[in-house]
């Protein structure tokens, strides 16, 4: 184990350790920056279903209304 304290062998090891240290950081800021990009994705598909649901209850208001109306109706003649 000698070997390991001479300088070349020494400062070979520490650039490695260092390198890898490295990307191991660059790989967890990608990681984050993925999950974060998901997490909008998934906001704006929430957002846009929330916006298609209002209108399509709008549009569809007075069938709606008709259908509730018979289905409360049936429900109170039993």
């Amino acid at each position: 184990m000698t070997w390991l304290k001479e300088p070349k062998v020494a400062s070979r090891c520490a650039r490695w350790r260092n390198g890898l240290m490295r990307g191991v950081c660059l790989l967890q800021v990608k990681m984050r920056q993925r999950c974060g990009q998901g997490t909008t994705e998934y906001a704006i598909l929430v957002g846009v279903l929330v916006v298609l649901a209002i209108v399509a209850i709008t549009l569809f208001r007075p069938k709606l209304e008709e259908l509730w109306n018979a289905i409360a109706d049936g429900i109170n003649s039993l």
